[in-house]
């Protein structure tokens, strides 16, 4: 029999019930006549805290509390992908055909579709020993992700019976089997995981290789790692979101999972409408045929909102765990802080700076953890890369949210508000930004993109550190008093700002770059500055050199050729040496 208790408190989202009576901590609880859903978040002997996951208007104290006997979970079968859900994976569709675009409190719908029949091809038979992760189905979720169905973790046995191949429910039998101590149990395709608890691994592995983007500043110059992390910080239009959107569209992952914190309405909405209708580049079906979004808006309960990340971490490590890349997309962890903040501030807790709780970094910090690239119960390889964006107020990098996220990220694409502003996209500053991946990726580049990669990439970094030194010099007195090989680093710097780090994400060249059309931009540029470095050694100003229309022609290289067609670079180089040949004769 369940515990039941009578509510003492209430306040906002927190309602407190007295009394030992024998709840656990983290357990899941129904409150009040409407059954809101809530979690047991503090347990004195006097007294029980509970964190509601819906709204609170209307309930009085001594209205019944009764505990589910489990921790706050979800369902892992085939239906999540494709799908819409809220902070703790009620499915929003189902929800709004039924009751209209808002949530009545107290809902009550299954978390996945249990009517639905999936056509799952049994790959156990009779005898086989199987533990945690091994794979007993396969179902074709979407026509791109095949939904392997896996024995739960910390469970292992001898299978006594298999179902035909066939239609089945997710709550149908599929397998049964007995386990060590002789009890008999009967496998599904849905198990239930706590959302709090990380899903087990066997070993992780080094970063060691990037996750491709498309994305030239990202994958040159601040590549982020496969089962790595990194974050996006920047101001209020800034480009945060359009950042994500533009990795969620492109990279290389199998699945994107998608979690909208606390944002605007309308931005999920225009979230939910654009990735329902793009088509992904890699296998030409819709985009949404890979990606599950989780939908948690400004003006849902806090309490969900604090929820919904671990709910997007614990799919992802699902699917993880079958073999599948997985790249989060978590817009916006500063929208999670604020939540923390509000429910420490509702338990009196003592705060910490600007308000947040003493625990946030340790709450980061966890959260961050739960990445990485790794082998599975099952012997496959899987990963999880968290990319986590943070909206500080008024764009200052050293408020608590930021700064306790650089602690736990080895990738930081800081964002700038006066790039943005002139329109310079994507706007990461690459004088602030910085990535500790390129040591553990540089055997991949080596191997995979060829061995001037790195050369190249640091190069260009330092032009474009030079002339910020440059610029501070010309602010004070002027570009006419530098020699002509510093006016050539400012000349080349304008380049590569323009031609290289600035991309069109409405061009379809542009929009996504290989990484061999990358490597071959590096060096034409680096080409240019080579060869016009020769000219001014031997005694040309740079004033003849900026007559040429050369350097407008390498900042358009990345409209002009395609993806596949690089060998038109080779007509660059062509033209850059008669160019060079050509203000010889002149000035000889």
């Amino acid at each position: 029999m369940n515990i039941t208790g009578k509510i003492y408190g209430i306040n906002g989202p927190v309602i407190t019930v007295r009394g030992n009576l024998g709840f656990k901590m983290s357990e899941m609880v129904y409150v009040g006549k409407q059954r809101l859903l809530g979690e047991v978040i503090g347990l004195k002997q006097e007294e029980t805290t509970i964190q509601v996951f819906e709204e609170t208007t209307g309930l009085r104290p001594g209205e019944v509390v009764e505990g589910a006997g489990k921790a706050i979970s979800v369902t892992l079968a085939p239906g999540i992908i494709t799908n819409i859900f809220d902070g703790i994976e009620r499915p929003l569709q189902l929800i709004g055909e039924k009751n209209g675009a808002y949530i009545p409190r107290g809902v009550d719908t299954d978390l996945l579709d249990k009517k639905r029949k999936w056509d799952a091809r049994i790959t156990v038979k009779p005898k086989d020993a199987v533990t945690g992760g091994t794979v007993i189905a396969e179902v074709p979720e979407t026509p791109v992700i095949l939904h392997k169905v896996m024995v739960p973790p910390n469970t292992d046995g001898i299978v006594l019976w298999t179902a035909k191949d066939g239609g089945y429910t997710i709550e149908e039998p599929l397998v049964k089997i007995r386990r060590p101590d002789g009890s008999e149990e009967t496998l599904t395709m849905a198990q239930q995981w706590p959302i709090r608890v990380p899903r087990p691994i066997q070993k992780r592995y080094p970063a060691d290789r990037p996750l491709i983007t498309g994305q030239r500043i990202l994958d040159t110059l601040f590549p982020i790692a496969k089962g790595g992390t990194a974050a996006i910080p920047g101001g209020f239009g800034t480009g945060k979101t359009m950042t994500q959107h533009q990795i969620a569209k492109w990279s290389d992952a199998d699945i994107i999972l998608y979690i909208g914190c606390g944002e605007r309405g309308n931005e999920m909405t225009n979230v939910l409408e654009e990735f329902s209708k793009l088509t992904d580049p890699r296998s030409g079906n819709l985009l949404m045929d890979r990606t599950t979004l989780i939908a948690n808006t400004s003006n849902m309960p806090v309490a969900a909102r604090e929820a919904s990340i671990y709910t997007g971490l614990t799919l992802a490590e699902y699917y993880r765990d079958m073999g599948y890349h997985v790249a989060i997309m978590a817009d916006s962890t500063s929208r999670w802080a604020e939540a923390l903040r509000e429910l420490s501030g509702r338990l009196e807790e003592m705060p910490a700076e600007e308000g947040f709780p003493a625990y946030l970094a340790s709450r980061l910090s966890a959260f961050y953890e739960r990445a990485g690239y790794v082998e599975n119960l099952n012997g496959t390889d899987g990963s999880v890369t968290i990319i986590g964006a943070v909206s500080p107020q008024g764009g200052d990098f050293s408020e608590p949210v930021t700064q306790n996220t650089k602690r736990f990220v080895r990738c930081f694409l800081a964002l700038d508000k006066a790039l943005a502003y002139a329109r310079h996209y994507p706007a990461i500053n690459w004088l602030t930004s910085y990535t500790e991946y390129l040591l553990d990726l540089e055997n991949w580049y080596q191997a995979n993109v060829g061995a001037e990669f790195i050369p190249c990439r640091n190069e260009l970094l330092n032009i474009l550190t030079t002339e910020s030194r440059l610029n501070e010099i010309v602010k004070l007195i002027g570009s006419d008093v530098l020699p002509d090989d510093q006016k050539l680093i400012l000349e080349i710097a304008r380049v590569i700002r323009l031609g290289f780090l600035q991309q069109n994400a409405f061009h379809a060249e542009d929009t996504f770059v290989p990484m061999e059309k990358q490597l071959h931009m590096m060096k034409i540029i680096l080409y240019l500055y080579e060869k016009c470095k020769d000219l001014i050694d031997l005694g040309m100003p740079m004033a003849l050199l900026r007559e040429d229309p050369v350097f407008e022609k390498i900042i358009a290289i990345k409209y002009d050729v395609a993806n596949r067609e690089l060998h038109k670079f080779e007509t660059y180089r062509q033209m850059i040496d008669a160019f060079y040949q050509g203000l010889l004769e002149t000035n000889a």
